[in-house]
């Protein structure tokens, strides 16, 4: 092993594994550590070792650490489902926290030099201004979001000098625009472009949850990137970290905001085919618009998303009709 290994943590979950073919791609050194609840085994490519286990098994991490020479940590892993985590808020500390800090001491005493975290928007709750900056105010609104914003507190103190990147995701949807790899199509998801998708492609009502928000058709506006933009963007922070960069939050997505109404429209005109919409209540804790400044991180790490709704979409539609 060479002494630049990167460990994933969920890289065999569906943005991990993204990440993990487009380092694999460049020729990087990859261990993916995955306990396959959500993740998958055959999405990790041949050329990455997968160990199955948990990032909170801490003789576990602390072998893998030192036994492949870790340099660089990339880290995936966590529960992500914002209604369940209404449901189970315990659940969510427990591995979105306590999990994260374990990692974090462990990285830390191994010696490890980058720290690569999937933070989420939702840290922002209903932002005042949107596009949102990644230095407005944090209001988490779910335990999700709490969650994700304790992870980022805890990996600023625990990892002390070891430069980390956060990267605050905003609506992530598509599949490798190849084909190898995508999500579950068994799941029933909670992404608006997928649920979607899947209600078309079923035949199936599809529910719009609210049309009373102050937005130009009443419905929730969000901010979408493309999964392998998002898979480019982790390169993108590591490169920047190895060449001496310090600790930064970036925000990751389009700029672009597209209300509910917008996507549900582009997935009837892209797929050539019409389905019942209605709509209904709102959900709790949704803020009616969510877009991202992505200034910072063209600026300083010189990414921004190439591929656009309709790309996602159509991805989204090829992946699902294969594989529903």
């Amino acid at each position: 092993m060479s002494m630049n290994t990167i460990l994933v943590t969920g890289g065999a979950g569906y943005i991990g594994s993204h990440a993990v073919h487009a380092l694999v791609e460049r020729g990087e050194q990859v261990v993916v550590l995955d306990d396959l609840s959500t993740g998958d085994a055959s999405r990790v490519p041949a050329h990455a070792k997968l160990i199955v286990g948990s990032i909170g098994d801490r003789e576990l991490v602390r072998e893998i650490l030192r036994a492949h020479k870790v340099q660089s940590i990339l880290h995936f892993a966590g529960v992500v489902k914002v209604e369940e985590s209404v449901r189970d808020p315990e659940k969510y500390m427990r591995i979105n926290v306590d999990y994260t800090r374990i990692l974090a001491e462990e990285a830390r005493a191994a010696g490890v030099s980058h720290f690569i975290f999937s933070s989420s928007a939702s840290v922002y709750g209903n932002a005042e201004e949107n596009p949102v900056p990644e230095d407005a105010l944090c209001a988490p609104v779910s335990p999700y979001a709490e969650s994700k914003q304790r992870a980022e507190a805890i990996l600023t103190e625990a990892l002390s000098s070891t430069e980390a990147v956060f990267l605050r995701y905003f609506n992530v949807a598509g599949v490798d625009p190849a084909g190898r790899i995508g999500y579950s199509t068994l799941d029933k998801p909670t992404h608006l472009i997928r649920s979607a998708v899947r209600a078309l492609m079923l035949g199936q009502a599809f529910t719009i949850n609210g049309s009373d928000y102050p937005t130009p058709d009443g419905t929730c506006i969000r901010d979408y990137i493309h999964v392998s933009d998002l898979a480019d963007a982790h390169l993108a922070a590591l490169d920047y970290l190895r060449g001496g960069g310090v600790s930064r939050i970036y925000n990751c997505g389009s700029g672009h905001g597209y209300s509910n109404t917008e996507v549900v429209k582009s997935v009837q005109r892209i797929a050539r085919r019409d389905m019942a919409v209605v709509y209904g209540s709102r959900r709790p804790g949704d803020p009616a618009t969510l877009v991202a400044d992505i200034s910072r991180i063209g600026r300083e790490l010189g990414w921004k998303p190439r591929l656009k709704l309709d790309d996602m979409i159509s991805h989204e539609l090829a992946w699902t009709e294969k594989h529903l």
